[in-house]
């Protein structure tokens, strides 16, 4: 069963992981406003729900996955499928998607 502090509608399976991407930087390093049409994709998110793991080869256990809720993690520009649900955007992940974890 997934808990989450947040409590999360959507229940990711397997090796999938729910994350909220955090806002890109509004400005610069020098100050300068960056507009909607220009900024880039966030790959930086809170991870919000993980799933229980994949089975292991000989389907007897499962593989825990390396993140876990509330991590701040670091994930490929294009992984993941966008999810809106309740009023709130989502992405949920597969667990190869996920290159870091942020330690802030």
């Amino acid at each position: 069963m997934v808990t989450t502090a947040t409590k999360v509608p959507v229940k990711p399976l397997g090796d999938r992981i729910v994350v909220q991407p955090l806002e890109a930087e509004q400005t610069t390093a020098s100050g300068l406003v960056i507009p909607d049409t220009a900024k880039e994709k966030p790959q930086e998110g809170k991870v919000l729900a993980v799933g229980p793991g994949n089975w292991d080869e000989d389907g007897e256990k499962r593989i825990p996955l390396d993140v876990k809720e509330g991590d701040i993690v670091l994930y490929s520009k294009y992984g993941g499928t966008e999810v809106k649900y309740g009023g709130e955007e989502y992405l949920v992940l597969s667990a190869r998607d996920v290159l870091a974890i942020i330690e802030k």
